[in-house]
């Protein structure tokens, strides 16, 4: 069972001349959910702003499986999640509510940086710890599929 993020509306403004969501968006609302997680791990924004440390996203891998269109409901969920000292590998899906199916995937390789010095960095232990506590709390609902950037890990 996947781990539920957020829901969102798919709007007018997101969808293109073929009368769907248009790809960029897919990777928006893929980044909206990555911020969910971030926060619990508190290495979003406040992090950001008040700790000068963030996340970077440096490799992905997304499938468009089914499109979706104005008005349909769509959550992102959560599918898989790991790490290392500088980095995270994760995987999300989109997930039509209003058809009942997987939309979209992603897999993405994120790296903990530095923002004062834009360099890649260790992550706090007290945040590794936030994160170890998340996958041992979820790991029993992950539901990976391929995975294409799990040897980016540094284990």
């Amino acid at each position: 069972m996947a781990i539920y993020l957020r829901t969102e509306p798919v709007i007018a403004a997101w969808t293109d001349y073929n009368g769907h969501m248009n790809l960029a968006f897919y990777i928006h609302l893929f980044d909206q959910g990555w911020d969910v997680l971030l926060d619990k791990f508190q290495m979003g924004g406040n992090s950001a702003k008040i700790e000068r440390r963030s996340t970077f996203a440096v490799e992905s891998h997304t499938k468009y499986i089914k499109e979706v269109k104005q008005g349909d409901e769509v959550d992102i969920n959560l599918l898989f999640l790991d790490r290392d000292k500088k980095r995270m590998i994760y995987q999300l899906e989109i997930f039509s509510k209003t058809g009942n199916y997987r939309a979209a995937t992603t897999e993405v390789c994120s790296l903990y940086v530095n923002l004062d010095t834009r360099r890649v960095t260790e992550i706090e232990e007290k945040k590794l710890e936030l994160i170890d506590k998340f996958i041992e709390e979820y790991k029993s609902n992950f539901e990976p599929l391929e995975f294409y950037l799990l040897d980016k890990l540094k284990k």
